[in-house]
């Protein structure tokens, strides 16, 4: 089978739908299939890869990590002629929200191919958190889209807010996976498609059988060593973080692992609060030392309230054995045992729950993540769940189409 796959971003760049599509790449050639991915070329650096189409890009950060690639007529003609020196495709996997579900869409459209779109974005509550203008952005965005993917105005669901979008997303689709229950169940309430399929993002089997061999000698002397991991953006919310663990006192070892818009930003936070823990912002890192240094922490820190679809790095920190501090809710309920919740958004209560925390790891007594997670988050058994959805999307493409 060879399998397509559409994203936002070069999956060489940081985030946690680049580290699932890098994975899911890596698996599904070990069982045996094709997979390319076509994303905007990468300024920050270059990766050849012979799986991978750069689309010509334009960068959107000042760090240049980030680039963008316009939908339409010219990038068209340079997809078609990349992907005619390739295999036949079988399967479009969509997993992007904005230009690369765009490309992605029409590609498959133009070729009559059968389309599986993973949902990995709350784009309603990641609008919000970055545009002053969140409401203009979506009608913006809804125009846009309606008028690259050739929808009408007055089609049935058509509307400017978040939910709209996706729903034009997902219009003509044929199967629709999320990396969460409670994000799954969000999509079918909002009309975006009626039996979302759950799909969660994995974990390398090696890593997690490297980990589970490692011998385990307790935890070694020294004041608690949390870590924060994630892009460095309003959404993520490190300055409230920040905020609430210099609010809180605790006397921790902190590393926060990434980059983004509002690395200085954190660090004059820090100078200007002087926080009684002693804060690293080590940078970007590659995903398997991101992985050990979980693996290492007392705790992981996730600050993010209602963006995350699944919270990926709550998962892969329970799946090593790490506990974590989760400000979501919904995170938080689906990860189940091994996390101290958040009671609320505010600085005050992230700080009572560093403080509850950081005693916990001290007394020896910090909750235990589900041994569950570590089989389910076992990326061969995600991957086969996947090539499910791929087969049964086929399998009805050929029906509806005989």
């Amino acid at each position: 089978m060879h399998v397509v796959m559409f994203g936002d971003q070069h999956v060489e760049s940081s985030g946690g739908a680049q580290v699932s599509m890098r994975l899911q790449r890596r698996f599904l050639e070990r069982a045996g299939h094709t997979v390319t991915i076509v994303a905007p070329r990468m300024h920050a650096r270059a990766t050849p890869d012979a799986a991978y189409v750069d689309l010509p890009s334009i960068p959107v950060t000042l760090d240049r990590e980030y680039s963008m690639s316009l939908p339409g007529a010219r990038t068209d003609r340079f997809v078609d002629a990349a992907m005619s020196r390739r295999p036949p495709v079988d399967v479009v996997h969509v997993q992007a929200d904005f230009w690369g579900a765009l490309i992605g869409h029409r590609f498959a459209r133009r070729h009559g191919l059968p389309v599986v779109h993973t949902m990995h974005n709350r784009v309603d509550v990641g609008i919000a958190a970055v545009a002053p203008f969140p409401g203009l952005v979506l009608r913006v965005l809804n125009a846009g889209a309606r008028r690259v993917l050739g929808v009408s105005s007055r089609a049935a669901g058509s509307g400017s807010d978040g939910w709209s979008y996706l729903r034009l997303l997902a219009g003509g689709v044929d199967a629709v996976t999320a990396p969460s229950g409670h994000f799954a169940r969000r999509l079918e309430a909002h009309g975006v498609h009626p039996a979302v399929d759950v799909v969660w993002n994995g974990i390398d089997d090696d890593v997690l059988d490297s980990a589970s061999a490692a011998p385990a000698d307790g935890r070694a002397p020294g004041p608690p060593r949390l870590v924060w991991v994630g892009r460095m953006s309003a959404e993520k919310r490190l300055l409230p973080f920040l905020e609430g663990l210099a609010e809180s006192g605790v006397a921790a070892d902190v590393e926060v692992i990434g980059g983004g818009g509002q690395a200085r930003a954190a660090r004059r936070l820090v100078r200007r609060r002087r926080p009684a823990a002693s804060v690293v912002f080590t940078g970007r890192l590659p995903y398997p030392e991101t992985l050990r240094r979980i693996a290492a922490a007392d705790a992981v820190v996730q600050t993010s309230i209602g963006f995350e679809t699944q919270g990926m790095t709550v998962f892969e920190a329970a799946a090593l054995g790490t506990p974590a501090v989760v400000s979501d809710p919904d995170i938080a309920a689906e990860l189940g045992s091994g996390a101290w919740t958040v009671a609320d958004a505010s600085t005050t209560a992230l700080a009572a729950t560093l403080r509850q925390a950081a005693a916990d790891i001290t007394a020896g007594t910090a909750p235990v993540p589900e041994s569950r997670i570590r089989e389910l988050f076992r990326q061969s058994s995600r991957t086969a769940a996947m090539v499910d959805v791929y087969q049964r999307a086929i399998a009805g493409r050929s029906v509806s189409s005989g």
